[in-house]
């Protein structure tokens, strides 16, 4: 079995090889290609060096192989796994104080931030699908590329690549955390957790072995300020609490990232402070990944160093692996993944990629019927939704208007004069990576709108 990793140079690598030594009985790898683009060329030597010292501790005889050039990887690939970001975290970074300067939400896959995320990867993961059907035809394609659900569905609505399944960490991090609420390991799997929604905004139910709902006990515990119950909170998201009287009200387990639009101002002052002092999440995380890659570059570390698990992102890699391992083995193991709706989200058109529970076989993602949410989730799903394929839409388009149009809908922005001004500079600041909005950009620089780097 060939597996190719585009975006092979990432810190998140070693966890990725570590996943599949650990089902290396499960998958039988033969070759693992690691893929990246000329200004990861550094980054890609170093992990790559040390995948092939984990692979040789393991005893394994697979072929690790580097390579900048991504048509000679995918060539006969059966399964294709992306983890890439365009413009690295320097394109993070203005991500997210740019929006920040204009007293918005700066995130990387919600509010303006989220949306340019989306502008810079859907062309990519679109040219890397129309690889695919030239040169590896059969393949899976597994994304964990964010904004994970936004680039899934562009690789099956507008790519037409079906074979696609997205992956997050985010609702491992909630189960893991609601086990030991209830007082079960890490990874212990009594409860039962059902998830609906969209990436990075989904909300969740949960039952105990013996067909018990336990969902209003976990809001009680976590949530009620009168317990002491807490969720252990998510790397990358301050875990400022939420109100224990609309989650109760909600009667769903909320997602972390949810607190971007249920307490936005409290999160956005959070922001605002950190903006202020240079210690946004993506200045922080480009501090930890150069730690990282400092670590990586030890000859004799042969496994995941403990410090990965500082990115955020942990688990994530893992999660692709048993994805993998399932499809192979036809496991029906039951995932929360992006995929089709297929009708199991009633509040949402049938074509509709959304994540959700569902059992993972060999034919693919069979998403777990959720039905209808309440008014006060559904409203809020719905119009997320809606941006969602705008977004998709301005960028495959490049069109101006398309592009506004997104923000004007987005829930962390809305429209206006300061909303414009944003994404023009926006725009301007990611000329060098979105060749679909050449002409536009060209016309505001013409105009006299510069980036200013703040």
């Amino acid at each position: 079995m060939k597996i190719v990793t585009i975006g092979g140079g990432s810190s998140y690598t070693p966890e990725l090889i570590e996943g599949f030594i650990l089902r290396q009985k499960e998958m039988p790898i033969t070759e693992i290609w690691l893929v990246d683009v000329e200004e990861g060329r550094e980054k890609l030597e170093i992990v790559g060096a040390m995948a092939k010292r984990m692979v040789k501790a393991a005893g394994l005889d697979w072929k690790v192989n580097l390579t900048l050039n991504r048509r000679e990887a995918l060539k006969d690939a059966d399964f294709v796994t992306t983890q890439f970001r365009v413009g690295l975290l320097d394109a993070r970074i203005r991500d997210e104080r740019i929006p920040l300067k204009y007293g918005y939400m700066g995130q990387e896959t919600n509010g303006a931030g989220g949306m340019f995320k989306a502008f810079r990867t859907v062309p990519v993961i679109l040219s890397i699908v129309e690889d695919m059907k030239e040169l590896c035809p059969n393949a899976w394609l597994i994304n964990f590329t964010n904004p994970s659900g936004m680039i899934t569905e562009a690789a099956i609505k507008v790519g037409g690549w079906k074979k696609t399944i997205g992956l997050c960490n985010v609702p491992i991090g909630h189960m893991t955390s609601s086990n030991a609420v209830m007082g079960f390991p890490q990874f212990d799997e009594t409860l039962f957790y059902k998830f609906a929604g969209l990436n990075h905004f989904h909300w969740h139910r949960v039952w105990d072995k013996a067909g018990n709902e336990i969902t209003d006990y976990l809001i009680e515990q976590v949530y009620n300020p009168a317990n002491k119950a807490k969720y252990e909170g998510m790397k990358n998201i301050r875990n400022l609490p939420f109100a224990y009287e609309q989650v109760k009200d909600l009667g769903l387990l909320p997602c972390g990232y949810h607190r971007y639009y249920y307490i936005t101002e409290d999160m956005l002052s959070e922001e605002l402070e950190a903006y202020a002092k240079n210690e946004t999440r993506a200045e922080t995380v480009k501090k930890t990944e150069a730690e990282l890659f400092e670590l990586y570059k030890d000859e004799k570390l042969d496994y995941k160093p403990e410090q990965l698990t500082k990115r955020g992102g942990t688990h994530y890699s893992d999660a692709a692996c048993e994805v993998i391992a399932s499809i192979i083995n036809d496991k029906r193991k039951i995932m929360v993944v992006s995929t089709q709706n297929n009708g199991a989200i009633a509040d949402l058109p049938y074509d509709s990629i959304v994540e959700i529970s569902a059992m993972i076989t060999s034919h693919g993602a069979e998403p777990i019927n959720w039905g209808s949410f309440k008014p006060a989730a559904r409203g809020i799903l719905q119009v997320q939704k809606a941006m969602e394929e705008v977004v998709i839409d301005a960028a495959v388009t490049g069109d101006y208007g398309t592009a506004l149009q997104a923000f004007t809908i987005n829930p962390l922005i809305n429209g206006g004069a300061k909303a414009k001004a944003m994404l023009n500079e926006m725009l301007v600041a990611n000329k060098d990576y979105l060749p679909q909005f050449k002409s536009v950009i060209a016309e505001l620089e013409a105009k006299g709108v510069t980036y200013e780097k703040n």
